[in-house]
């Protein structure tokens, strides 16, 4: 998506290590699976959300 992990984090309300960890892959040799609403929350950046409240959408543009 073209963000620099700070502002992946940022966005994503982490630390920037944890995006750094879910890069990798790991943490300290362990595996690091990324958790579904991470995923989640990547697919809606993509599409430009920036929240929901269960109702309205409020995009990254606003």
């Amino acid at each position: 998506m073209d963000l620099k992990q700070k502002e992946a984090a940022e966005l994503l309300g982490l630390n920037k290590r944890m995006i750094q960890y879910y890069e990798k892959g790991e943490r300290d040799g362990k595996a690091v699976q990324i958790p579904k609403y991470i995923r989640l929350a990547c697919y809606a950046l993509e599409k430009k959300v920036k929240d929901f409240d269960g109702e309205k959408v409020t995009q990254l543009d606003d």
